[in-house]
């Protein structure tokens, strides 16, 4: 009287990450040229000119979907963090923007 069930793996079928074999040298070599050419980008801004102030606090305002109170906090806060994993032609737009409007940002 078999029930023709097949037999289960040690810990039943949780489902776990999947183990794949690992990179042939080959591979990793490949690799290596598309790490160094960046893709995305960290914009930061850094400073601004005192008479540009408001000119920044509504351009960050409307880049980032912030509150008014929260880009003045934002602003007066420089440098800080913009955006992340932004791609090089938008963040080059975004620092010749801020640059006409006297904010200096920094692309990394």
């Amino acid at each position: 009287s078999k029930l023709n069930i097949p037999d289960l793996p040690l810990g039943g079928f949780s489902p776990g990450p999947a183990t794949t074999a690992p990179p042939t040298p080959a591979e990793e070599e490949e690799a290596a040229p598309a790490a160094q050419e960046k893709t995305l980008f960290t914009l930061t801004l850094k400073s601004f000119d005192a008479a540009a102030k408001p000119k920044i606090i509504k351009e960050i305002k409307s880049m980032l979907g912030l509150s008014l109170v929260e880009s003045k906090k934002f602003v007066e806060g420089a440098p800080k963090l913009m955006k992340e994993g932004v791609p090089k032609d938008e963040g080059e737009k975004i620092v010749e923007v801020m640059k006409g409007l006297g904010g200096v940002v920094g692309m990394d």
